[in-house]
């Protein structure tokens, strides 16, 4: 298989990432699966939350398809493909963890952006936890993030139709 290939391959398999991880915050864990997400939502001293085992889920995902692109473990129904979409769903799962709960969350380092679009994904994130509950809410995504302005206008609207209730200090 030419160089290209994989590399494109890994390359959209983190582009495909973060819509399905933004339809699974959507609708999953904000969905079904809020008994894991709330903690996520709720102030702790706790090192690990219920939350992290989403990110055993992306992991599981992730060694699935190198075990199908593995001729050691499928054997001669290997699909090398397979092997380039796990190791976009690994890179996926790094990006997460070093924006999402380093940047975002400081819970791996401290650095506050003053400006750009790491301050963007900040505040736009910071924006999504303003909701109490899992109704409604603003910014699913994880490293694509919306325009505060357009998010905090989104909050509002929610608020009014009684969709989400946002915390008084968000600023909705």
């Amino acid at each position: 298989m030419d160089i290209a290939v994989p590399f494109l391959i890994v390359i959209a398999t983190i582009m495909a990432m973060e819509w399905t991880a933004w339809a699974s915050h959507k609708y999953i864990m904000h969905g079904w699966g809020w008994g894991w997400h709330r903690d996520h939502h709720e102030p702790h001293d706790n090192m690990f939350e219920k939350n992290d085992l989403y990110g055993i889920v992306g992991a599981v995902m992730s060694i699935s398809m190198f075990a199908l692109g593995s001729p050691i473990v499928a054997g001669t129904h290997a699909w090398e493909p397979a092997t380039w979409i796990g190791l976009g769903i690994l890179g996926y799962g790094i990006i997460y963890t070093l924006v999402h709960d380093g940047l975002v969350h400081q819970r791996y380092f401290k650095w506050v952006p003053k400006h750009g679009y790491a301050k963007r994904l900040v505040q736009a994130h910071k924006l999504h936890h303003a909701t109490i509950g899992k109704e409604g809410g603003v910014s699913f995504g994880f490293v694509i993030a919306r325009d505060p302005a357009k998010l905090k206008a989104e909050l509002k609207r929610q608020r009014k139709a009684g969709i989400a209730v946002v915390r008084e200090s968000a600023g909705a």
